[in-house]
């Protein structure tokens, strides 16, 4: 069961319905660890997540999270920026997530951009295996998350439908500048 109010349980669906146990993934913003919990779980003891993040609070709080549940030994977690995942992240993986802004809890200050996003997506998408997903929450309530939003539709906007294909998904009827959801998966060919 999960909530249409959550985008984050909507991407949590789409990628559980594509990832195997034994892949190879990426939480390229551990954040909280959220996401990394649900990859670690997905891909079971036999898979291995890259978890990215540049704040060791948010690092802390993901490898806490992992120890309650017994998962720390099928993460890798780097303290690096999310641009520079193909560095770290044996290829290819199955699934890239990004929950993009800024930590929650945290310093408002320090948010992801716009040039680091895209740096980051441009690598993810090189090292996706075919038929691989990435799923993109993105955040336009602040002034960051707008530019940065912007960029990400031009650039997915553009993306070769032959090679790519890209959906938009968001609440339309929540005020405030709502988050939304880009999900694309690379041609199995």
């Amino acid at each position: 069961m999960f909530s249409l109010d959550k985008l984050t349980d909507l991407a949590h669906n789409f990628m559980a319905a594509h990832i195997k146990a034994g892949d190879r993934v990426i939480d390229a913003t551990a954040g909280n660890g959220h996401d990394t919990l649900f990859l670690a779980g997905v891909v079971g003891p036999s898979g291995l997540v890259y978890a990215f993040d540049i704040q060791k609070t948010a690092l802390r709080e993901t490898a806490a999270r992992l120890k309650d549940f017994g998962f720390t030994d099928r993460v890798v977690l780097l303290q690096k920026g999310h641009e520079t995942l193909s560095e770290y992240a044996e290829p290819p993986v199955s699934a890239v997530m990004y929950n993009l802004g800024y930590l929650p809890g945290g310093d408002k200050e320090i948010t992801t951009s716009a040039e680091s996003s895209l740096t980051s997506i441009k690598e993810a998408l090189k090292i996706l295996s075919p038929g691989g997903m990435l799923s993109i929450i993105a955040y336009s309530g602040h002034e960051s998350g707008k530019k940065e939003r912007d960029a990400l539709m031009a650039y997915c906007s553009a993306l070769d439908p032959h090679k790519f294909k890209a959906v938009q998904l968001t609440i339309l009827n929540r005020k405030n500048e709502p988050p939304e959801l880009l999900l694309l998966q690379k041609s199995y060919f």
